[in-house]
């Protein structure tokens, strides 16, 4: 797409190519169910309307919009884009699973470094209240980890209960 990007538009400055450029790609995305003709009919469309309404965003194109350079670089501009977003939409899986493996990966490097802290203050004294308040005897904590998980299967554990008791009642 970006080596499409140098060869179109020659004529026109770099503002005004970058601003046509991306208003185009937003169209490829917007509509990814039309064609590339479908998609420069409806752009020249809506810019005529514009410009007779005096409002439009690209006032520099009033003079292009029917010469036939200009539909063959936007045309080909489109093809590039559709090219590219459907190149993108097939990689979707893998960037997702390339996702879901890095977050693994963080988790397990978390719960590792974990694993050789110490459990700070407020695990120490939040896992007393919670023997404490269910009459378990305490364990000695060595880690973080080990004070997380600690905390974690006595809440849901006594979760656990209390919805069993309440679906009896």
């Amino acid at each position: 797409m970006y080596e499409i990007k140098k060869q179109i538009y020659l004529n026109f400055t770099k503002n005004q190519k970058s601003a046509l450029c991306n208003y185009i790609r937003a169209l490829v995305k917007k509509y990814p169910q039309l064609n590339a003709d479908e998609i420069f009919d409806k752009f020249t469309e809506d810019e005529k309307y514009y410009l007779e309404l005096n409002c439009s965003k690209f006032e520099f194109l009033k003079d292009f919009l029917s010469e036939n350079w200009f539909k063959n670089d936007t045309t080909k501009f489109i093809k590039a884009c559709k090219k590219y977003y459907d190149y993108k939409e097939s990689q979707r899986p893998v960037i997702e699973a390339n996702k879901a493996f890095e977050k693994q990966k963080r988790e397990f490097l978390k719960k590792v470094k974990m694993s050789k802290e110490q459990p700070t203050k407020k695990q120490l004294y939040y896992y007393e209240k919670l023997c404490k308040k269910y009459g378990i005897e305490k364990k000695e904590l060595a880690s973080k980890l080990e004070a997380m998980e600690e905390i974690d299967k006595i809440i849901t554990e006594h979760d656990n209960k209390n919805i069993l008791l309440n679906e009896d009642n």
